[in-house]
Parts: structure tokens; C-alpha cells; sequence
């Protein structure tokens, strides 16, 4: 089973290099974390405030974890959360197959 975590944000005005850089930061040791399998940081391209994370983990408590990090509350809690406009969390379980 995997658990996916969808991050939205929308950076305040001229922060998106700031908060880019320390994205490069918490992406690495966040992978380096045993549970997590995937940590992709994604910028748009008609809006470079508007950043898009995706987070796969194998279990949710991996992704509890993942949050109660010291990089995760260093990183994004002190430092990234404060230069954000919008910051929304969506949280995704995997849907059991439905027949066909």
C-alpha cells in the first residue's frame, strides 16, 4: 500500500526562489527517510508562485513520520510555511480495485 501526499502552494510575492531553494533542502532528506518513496517538487510554468509537491510513502505513519521530522519542522513549518500565500494538503490512500 502507498500513501500520497499532494502539497499546493502559492509562494508571497518574489519569495518563489526562496522557497524553492529550501524545497531542493527538505526534498533530500525527506528521500533519504526509509518510508518515503518518492518526493517531487514541481513549479508552474504560466505562474512561478504556484508549486506543486507530490509525496508518495508506504504507509500513512510513514508520512506521520515524515512530519514530525526535525527537516519538516525546521524546513517547512519555521521557514516555508511563513513565505507561502496559500498552502493547501491533500491526503491520498489507494482505492480498492473495483471490478470491471
Amino acid at each position: 500500500m502507498s500513501y500520497v501526499v499532494v502539497a499546493r502552494y502559492r509562494t508571497l510575492p518574489d519569495q518563489e526562489r526562496t522557497v524553492l531553494a529550501l524545497l531542493d533542502t527538505m526534498a533530500e532528506a525527506s528521500r533519504a527517510e526509509p518510508g518515503c518513496r518518492q518526493y517531487r517538487v514541481h513549479q508552474g510554468t504560466e505562474d512561478p508562485r504556484a508549486v506543486l509537491l507530490y509525496e508518495e510513502y508506504g504507509t500513512e505513519a510513514d508520512f506521520t513520520a515524515h512530519c514530525a521530522s526535525a527537516h519538516f519542522q525546521d524546513i517547512v513549518l519555521a521557514r516555508i510555511v511563513p513565505l507561502l500565500e496559500t498552502r493547501d494538503v491533500l491526503r491520498c490512500a489507494p482505492r480498492e480495485d473495483v471490478g470491471a
